[in-house]
């Protein structure tokens, strides 16, 4: 009898392994990371409960945009997982400046790879350069020129352990985001590429779906409750709000969203950019979201049942300075204190330095009025 429930046991976690998604580790805190509202760069946010958080460098960039974001040097849209085995971490960003090119269109995205959240290497892609730039050049193109691309928009990352690499390797990031290139297509759809293991190369886009209608900001989640992916995504025009959709694949099988069943509360608000994730010990799921059409902007929280769906009870995130699209990562005690630590030390080097200016300042204050008691006394 122990023998069967055993064999029994370990068929079902071997088949909840095949459509693993995103590992998950930690029981201590939650890292909020996101684009700053404040400026197009990613910082960060700890919390202990998943609502009321704390910024990290005071909301200055955790990453530098500059280094690192090499078509625009601007980072906004920042997902954030572990890598697939759990020793490190990777991140996807949308490389775009609106404030230096003024207009809502972007050519590229940036992967970007750490092993304790502080520092990182990246690899940028720019799209405009055509078929070169991924690591399969003489697959099947999806579009005739690649130089005339207008988007390419707030990337995630999905770990799939069935992908077939051609030399026979198992296992990839899905990177999937929105695409735009007007010549050739009337509206954004959503499409998909998979980064190898060493999360620097990237296969040639293909399309995940297309509804007849610009679709942005997917978020996908594997939920073993219905053995079944569930996509949260904005639909540009129409219905307001962040809508649902389910399939039994991957990258294959996504019907429209679910009509009734959506996130939008308090009248007709604008909202987009969500992330669903779980609370430490709980199987229901939370969804952030920013509300762009509120003046000043709202960045909520609702929560949802186990099976991604009765949204609820929305409430504003708590503590961060300028909320903005981005994701949220379980963290272990000692991944909370590193970065905590690391924020303290920076911060108070910063403190230093603005006293030590304030200083300079208050002694060149008073040598200009020394000097100008002299003259009046000549």
């Amino acid at each position: 009898m122990k023998r069967t429930l055993s064999l029994l046991y370990l068929c079902a976690t071997t088949a909840v392994s095949l459509y693993a998604q995103n590992l998950q580790k930690g029981d201590y805190g939650y890292l909020y990371c996101h684009m700053s509202d404040r400026g197009e760069y990613t910082a960060y946010a700890l919390s202990r409960d998943g609502y009321h958080y704390e910024d990290l460098l005071e909301g200055n960039p955790a990453i530098d945009p500059q280094q690192h974001a090499r078509i625009e040097g601007g980072q906004r849209d920042a997902y954030i997982c572990r890598a697939y085995d759990g020793k490190g971490f990777v991140m996807v960003t949308t490389d775009m400046c609106v404030a230096k090119s003024h207009i809502w269109d972007n050519y590229g995205i940036d992967l970007l790879k750490s092993d304790d959240l502080i520092h990182w290497t990246s690899v940028t892609f720019d799209y405009r350069k055509g078929t070169s730039i991924f690591c399969n050049p003489k697959a099947e193109s999806v579009y005739k020129d690649w130089s005339t691309i207008n988007r390419v928009w707030a990337p995630q990352i999905f770990w799939d352990p069935s992908y077939r690499w051609e030399n026979g390797e198992k296992g990839g990031y899905m990177i999937y985001y929105s695409m735009l290139n007007r010549p050739e297509e009337k509206y954004d759809r959503m499409y998909y590429s998979y980064a190898d293991k060493t999360f620097t190369k990237l296969t040639q886009p293909r399309l995940l779906f297309d509804w007849g209608y610009a679709t942005i900001d997917a978020d996908i989640n594997y939920l073993p409750s219905d053995r079944r992916y569930h996509m949260l995504i904005k639909k540009e025009g129409g219905q307001k709000g962040i809508f649902t959709a389910t399939s039994k694949r991957l990258t294959k099988g996504w019907g429209e969203p679910v009509a009734d069943d959506y996130v939008s509360f308090e009248g007709k608000k604008n909202c987009e950019g969500s992330s669903a994730f779980q609370l430490i010990g709980d199987d229901t799921w939370r969804v952030a979201y920013i509300q762009y059409s509120d003046n000043p902007k709202h960045y909520r929280i609702c929560k949802a049942d186990k099976y991604l769906r009765n949204f609820h009870d929305p409430v504003d995130i708590e503590g961060v300075t300028g909320p903005q699209h981005g994701s949220f990562m379980r963290l272990t005690e000692e991944e909370y204190n590193r970065l905590k630590q690391w924020s303290d030390q920076q911060v108070a080097v910063w403190n230093q330095l603005r006293q030590k200016e304030k200083d300079l300042q208050r002694q060149l204050s008073d040598v200009q009025k020394e000097l100008k008691d002299k003259q009046m006394q000549r």
